[in-house]
């Protein structure tokens, strides 16, 4: 079961209410948030707008705010909120004794969504 979970390293590498990104040969480079209320969410790294990189958003709550244009991007579900229309990817992931752990095969078979039309 451990070698379907990659191992990232502990919860404390990532303060509350920002990310890290964790790039994935041959796929689509990741963000691991930690929202202000001791949760952890992945998604792939761009946004479903312009390809924005979320990792460099203002999270509040469970939602990440896109720097580029201001998307609300769900931590939970990936999808746009509001009147904005898209979604990026989600990745699996659980903590386990103070450790972060990514599903193997999400994070390989990551990819990007196409960028959305203005």
């Amino acid at each position: 079961m451990i070698g379907d979970w990659l191992d990232i390293g502990p919860v404390d590498q990532i303060a509350p209410g920002t990310a890290r990104t964790l790039p994935v040969r041959g796929g689509e480079e990741i963000a691991v948030f930690h929202t202000t209320h001791g949760e952890f969410f992945a998604l792939v790294n761009k946004c479903p707008h312009k390809h924005g990189p979320l990792s460099q958003g203002i999270v509040h709550g469970t939602v990440v705010t896109c720097p580029l244009h201001s998307w609300n991007i769900s931590l939970k579900t990936g999808e746009a909120q509001g009147e904005d229309k898209g979604c990026v990817p989600t990745i699996p992931l659980r903590v386990d004794a103070g450790r972060i752990y990514l599903l193997r095969s999400a994070v390989v078979g990551a990819k990007a969504p196409e960028p959305q039309a203005a």
